[in-house]
């Protein structure tokens, strides 16, 4: 009697156990189906229809005559074969093309030396820190207008040379085709420092101090620690300060439109200033529309080749040795 009793008694529970066990693995409903795709919905579409679809609609001028204003007739390729014989088209894409490479590395180059002074070991590294990212806030516009008084030849600069008695160093920065582009280059850098220190800073507070010790105790140099151990560690930093410094020195406009208009005589002149003046100013939308469709493409290469050129190529390698 005892022995059935207590057999029932184990079946019974192992019958409440087995149903517990399969009531606790049933899933659980979501409360709102899809709910993170629905509340990120109206976000979707006001990217879709402000830059997706406003850019299609803007390359599809590009195959037209536009005005800006009336009718227009579909040319096909017209513009485009118009943009190869113009001259100052090319002349613009080469100023473009030296102001970007020339602003990647003196930016980052420079802004990397900032973040490794300023990283640690400095008591006042805080207020440096916030004087160097100041200019980053200022508009650009309104800090290309300041430093076009002060290149003038009549300006701060002349006047302070002259009476240090580097007269010969004296020079029409802005009216001089050869010394305005670098003088457009030295602001934009001045500008943007800062930025790229902060990101290079966020990248080292990544960076362990004691691997930096022990390499140290071992007798690893300064430049073998940062070339073996930092430099690995903050390829991430590396790789979105040099992509957003490459796309905005390709698009840069503020700079030019502020301090030489395109001057002397285009020798300024970027892909932007020239759509700019070509769609504002002279009324082919047609044909600027073609030329922002080939700078969009320009600059969207430009950044994926960034991006490959500087990705992590040792968390690629664990992604595929997980898989």
């Amino acid at each position: 009697m005892t022995h059935t009793h207590t057999t029932s008694m184990d079946s019974r529970g192992t019958q409440r156990a087995g149903s517990g066990r399969e009531s606790g693995s049933r899933p659980r409903k979501p409360l709102v189906r899809y709910g993170s795709w629905w509340w990120a919905m109206p976000a979707l579409l006001a990217v879709l229809s402000v830059h997706y679809v406003a850019t299609s609609v803007g390359g599809a001028y590009a195959f037209t005559d536009f005005k800006g204003i009336g009718s227009f007739d579909w040319i096909g390729f017209d513009n485009f074969v118009k943009i190869v014989g113009d001259k100052k088209v090319f002349g613009s894409i080469g100023n473009t093309i030296f102001l970007a490479i020339s602003f990647l590395v003196i930016t980052n180059v420079v802004g990397l030396l900032f973040a490794l002074a300023l990283n640690r070991g400095i008591k006042s590294r805080y207020i440096l820190r916030t004087l160097l990212f100041l200019p980053v806030v200022l508009s650009p516009l309104a800090v290309s207008y300041i430093f076009r008084f002060i290149f003038q030849v009549d300006g701060p600069l002349n006047s302070v040379l002259g009476a240090i008695g580097l007269e010969s160093w004296q020079r029409p920065w802005l009216a001089d085709p050869v010394w305005a582009i670098y003088t457009i280059l030295a602001v934009m850098v001045w500008q943007n420092i800062g930025m790229a220190m902060i990101i290079y800073l966020a990248g080292l507070a990544t960076v362990p101090i004691e691997i930096e010790e022990a390499a140290a105790i071992d007798g690893a140099s300064a430049w073998q620690r940062f070339r073996h151990i930092t430099l690995p560690l903050i390829q991430p930093a590396v790789a979105i300060s040099t992509t957003l410094a490459l796309t905005t020195g390709l698009r840069v406009f503020d700079q030019v439109q502020g301090m030489t208009r395109g001057g002397p005589f285009g020798a300024t002149d970027t892909l932007s200033t020239v759509i700019y003046r070509e769609t504002f100013a002279n009324s082919h939308f047609g044909y600027g529309a073609a030329l922002s469709l080939i700078f969009t493409v320009i600059v969207i290469a430009a950044a994926a080749l960034q991006l490959f050129i500087t990705r992590d190529r040792n968390a690629a390698s664990a992604g595929k040795g997980k898989r």
